[in-house]
Order: structure tokens, then C-alpha cells, then sequence
């Protein structure tokens, strides 16, 4: 669905694409491998794809500023994917191997760093200079959230509070950026503005929902492993179900392992959100998420890019776990 959506902006998607790979090109003979290897092992593009979505559904076309921010949208994501997997010192990603793993640590992170500073490149001289504050804002966000997170798996005191906290400064805030750059970039109005930021903010916030409940969900076929949240000590929605819903002895129990984790804990807390219904309370939320995101369109003109909006916010409902 996403790439058939993806099809349909014609054009713009092309250029899209064609300025994301030039945007990359270096006389470094292993920074030119590097950035190809991971352009041949790309993800499904989907901020960028909101970007796109945003500027067609306000004026019906995307014009080169829109085009440089959804580029941006896409650098900076890889760029905190290629940090994020030092961080988590991850061999792979999408089942193949990082940079990190095949090359080094200190290439990722340089690379990550490369991408970025091609990022700033391409909206430093934007006319509106709210794009360039609100994509500065999102790297702020991103780098809070990790702390955030950190400080709450030491702890191990999470509240659904701090959860959302977490996921808008790690996620939200970056569909954040790539939506109403595109807004600032077809001069929408203050209204407009208000309906995308709406939109934004409740697909992110839903976006990361459904990734963290795919962590307690073995039964789909994701080609990611099951139970690395709370093996890293993270608290997410669907163990906050279970901590809501569990007689508080099960709650102690499940802390008391978190604080050393053993292997036999991940399957084990699969089985007990299963049990009272965690992904049952997480799915609650996340419906309201996209109920919200899709009410914020209303305003906008009826036409094909609303309701391919529309349906990215379907394809992000959660019906078999």
C-alpha cells in the first residue's frame, strides 16, 4: 500500500528520489560505498512520503522547497538509525548487516553524521526560517528522548506519563518536522498549519504505539525478533497495560527480573501481557491516536492526497494482535 501510494505521486516522488541519492554523492571512496551500500538497503520512506502528501493535499502540487524538506526528513531519520545502532551496538537492521557491523563503530557514526550535515544543507537557505528552527527543535527532541529513556530503564519507574514523553521526543517530534516544513513550504495558513501539527502529532505518537506493541506480538511475521524492549529494560505501552491490568505481586515480579534480565524474561512478559490484556489496553490508545490524526484532516480539501493521509493512518492500525 505504502508503495503504491508512493507511485502515485508521480513526479514528485522521482524527485524525490533523484535529489535524495545526489545529495550523497562524495569523492571519499569509502564514504561513496557506505552511503550506497545503505541506499541499497533503504527503508519504506515514509516521512518523506508524508511530506509529499502534505504539500499536495494543501495546494495540489509539491514545489522544490517541499522537495529539499521531505530529502531532509529521510537524511535525518537514517542518520539517527545509523547512531541508534552504535548506541545499541546492533549487528543488523531490515535483516541485513549495519555499518557499524560491516564496517565499524566509528564509520557509522561518522557516516550518521555525514547524512546529517546534508540535511542542514538543504534547508539552511529555506525561505521560512520556521522550517529550519522546527527541524533544530527535532534533533533536540531525539536527543532528550534517548536520555529520557535511559534515566527511566535505570530506574525502571516509567509512567504512561513519561512513555508518551519519550515516544513524541523520539518519534513524534521528526513527523513533526516533515509535515509542517511542508505546510511552512506552501505558505498554508495559520488553520492549515494548526490541522497538519494535529495530524503530526497523533500519527507519530500512533506510529510509535504499533511498533512497541509488534514487540510483544510473536505471532506476526514483522522479520524483527520479539521481547528486545524489556530486555533492554524499556517500559512500553503494552507492559504499562499489563502493569494496569496485573495484581500487584506480577508487577513486583516482572521489575524485580528487569533489573537483571535473564533469558527465559522476554518470553515470559509476552506471555503475561497475553494473559491481562496489555496489547488490548495499548491498542485502546493507539485506535484513539488514529481516530484523532484522521479528524484533523477534515478541514483540509477533499482530494486524492487526503485520502491516501487517510489511509496511512489506517495501515497503522493494529488488528491482529
Amino acid at each position: 500500500m505504502i508503495q503504491e501510494i508512493q507511485r502515485s505521486l508521480g513526479q514528485d516522488w522521482n524527485r524525490f528520489q533523484s535529489l535524495f541519492a545526489g545529495s550523497l554523492d562524495s569523492e571519499i571512496p569509502l564514504l561513496e560505498k557506505a552511503n550506497r551500500y545503505l541506499l541499497g538497503h533503504g527503508g519504506k520512506k515514509l516521512r518523506p512520503t508524508f511530506t509529499l502528501l502534505i504539500a499536495k493535499a494543501l495546494r495540489g502540487f509539491c514545489n522544490e522547497n517541499v522537495i529539499h524538506c521531505a530529502v531532509a526528513s529521510e537524511l535525518l531519520h537514517s542518520a539517527t538509525l545509523l547512531h541508534d545502532d552504535v548506541a545499541d551496538n546492533s549487528p543488523t537492521r531490515r535483516g541485513a548487516p549495519t555499518v557499524m557491523a560491516l564496517y565499524s563503530p566509528t564509520t557509522a557514526v561518522l557516516l550518521g553524521d555525514f547524512w546529517l550535515s546534508r540535511a542542514m544543507d538543504l534547508i539552511i537557505d529555506h525561505p521560512d526560517k520556521r522550517v529550519l528552527h522546527i527541524f533544530s527543535k527535532c534533533l533536540g527532541d531525539l536527543a532528550c528522548g534517548e536520555m529520557l529513556q535511559l534515566e527511566k530503564a535505570e530506574k525502571l519507574d516509567t509512567t504512561e506519563e513519561d512513555y508518551r514523553r519519550i515516544i513524541y521526543n523520539k518519534t513524534t517530534s521528526l513527523f513533526e518536522a516533515s509535515i509542517l516544513s511542508a505546510a511552512y513550504s506552501v505558505e498554508a495558513g495559520e488553520a492549515e498549519i494548526e490541522a497538519c501539527r494535529n495530524y503530526a502529532f497523533h500519527i507519530g505518537q500512533a506510529f510509535q504505539m504499533r511498533d512497541d506493541m509488534l514487540d510483544y506480538s510473536p505471532g506476526l511475521s514483522t522479520g524483527k525478533p520479539v521481547g528486545q524492549d524489556i530486555m533492554e529494560r524499556k517500559i512500553t505501552l503494552p507492559l504499562l497495560g499489563l502493569f494496569a491490568r496485573a495484581p500487584k505481586k506480577v508487577v513486583r515480579e516482572i521489575l524485580r527480573r528487569m533489573k537483571n534480565p535473564d533469558a527465559a524474561l522476554a518470553g515470559d512478559a509476552i506471555a503475561l501481557v497475553s494473559s491481562y490484556d496489555g496489547l488490548g489496553y495499548a491498542r485502546e490508545r493507539l485506535d484513539a491516536e488514529l481516530k484523532s490524526a484522521v479528524g484533523s484532516l477534515v478541514s483540509l480539501p477533499v482530494s486524492e492526497a487526503r485520502s491516501c493521509l487517510e489511509k496511512l493512518a489506517g495501515l497503522m492500525a493494529v488488528r491482529t494482535v
